[in-house]
């Protein structure tokens, strides 16, 4: 067996590319893994021609060439990428024709486009056109800062002050199920997260920097403190005995008090009606989660970048 895998890496390249396409040869399997063993090593002209042949070849194989067009892209597979989303509507081949096809393609196609996160993709692209009228409605908070900061808009400030806020208002009223915390003001019990740590806040925060929109960032920042202190201040935090490091129970309760000190530092016009008393948020969360801003934003800026894709991924952009 291993002198068998020895001469297949002595082969030429062209020859096991005969050999993969020749449904006949008897050597398709094996000519395919090591195509792909050797696909990065190839110049330009192999790797167009091994991606060619595996585009014609069955639904993993095909999958696999998707995937490397992403990065690896050339106008000459502008036909054949129509023809096979035309025919299959694969998945994949979705992500290949939202970031590589002509505009005006990707917008007649924008029917089918309906899955949750396709919208994110396809605005990150359309966006560049400033007239193109970007719809807020299909788009997170931190998604439509990163739709901004991506297609080179600039952010109004109010707006990201704006946003900031409804991120903590949301995270007060939702609880902490739906955000994470920074690890780094949290992994020592004696340190008190603010509204500045929570997960979509740093998120929003990132975006806003990146943009160079740093006012409503240093206002938000200062308006955190003063949540911080009145958390300090209060005297649910007072009450509460120190428990052992890493108790969740203990840093749940923390996290309730951050909830409610924090939606009590709001302004009037971040509220509505039918949200919770701030006393109901005082209440246990049934899970928090934790994450390092580093992890958070590469993970995030990996979706962009499909040089860090990983195949388990749904959407490698």
């Amino acid at each position: 067996m291993k002198k068998r895998r020895n001469n297949r890496r002595n082969m030429p390249i062209a020859t096991l590319i005969k050999n993969y396409v020749d449904k006949k040869s008897g050597k398709v399997s094996d000519s395919r893994d090591e195509i792909k063993w050797r696909f990065r090593a190839q110049d330009w002209t192999v790797q167009k021609k091994i991606m060619a042949a595996f585009l014609e070849g069955g639904k993993t194989d095909r999958h696999w060439a998707y995937s490397e067009l992403l990065d690896l892209w050339d106008s000459s597979f502008e036909a054949k990428i129509r023809e096979l989303w035309e025919q299959y509507h694969e998945e994949r081949c979705k992500w290949v024709v939202i970031r590589h096809l002509p505009l005006d393609y990707v917008r007649q196609n924008m029917q089918e486009f309906t899955d949750e996160r396709d919208y994110y993709f396809v605005s990150i692209r359309l966006a560049k056109d400033k007239d193109y009228v970007i719809d807020r409605e299909q788009l997170s908070d931190t998604d439509y800062l990163s739709v901004l900061y991506h297609s080179g808009r600039g952010v109004d400030e109010q707006e990201g002050l704006d946003i900031l806020y409804n991120i903590v208002r949301d995270y007060c009223v939702e609880g902490i199920d739906r955000y994470d915390v920074n690890t780094r003001w949290v992994v020592l019990m004696d340190e008190l997260a603010g509204p500045v740590h929570l997960r979509d806040a740093r998120l929003a925060i990132y975006y806003l920097e990146m943009a160079d929109c740093s006012k409503p960032v240093l206002a938000f920042e200062e308006w955190s403190n003063k949540v911080i202190k009145a958390m300090n201040d209060s005297e649910e935090m007072k009450s509460l005995t120190p428990q052992p490091l890493l108790d969740n129970g203990y840093d749940s309760r923390k996290l309730g008090i951050l909830r409610k000190y924090a939606y009590l530092a709001l302004d009037d016009k971040y509220k509505s009606p039918t949200d919770p008393s701030p006393d109901e948020m005082l209440k246990p969360v049934e899970r928090c989660f934790y994450i390092d801003d580093d992890d958070m934003y590469q993970q995030r800026e990996s979706l962009l970048d499909s040089s860090s894709y990983n195949p388990g991924e749904d959407i490698p952009f």
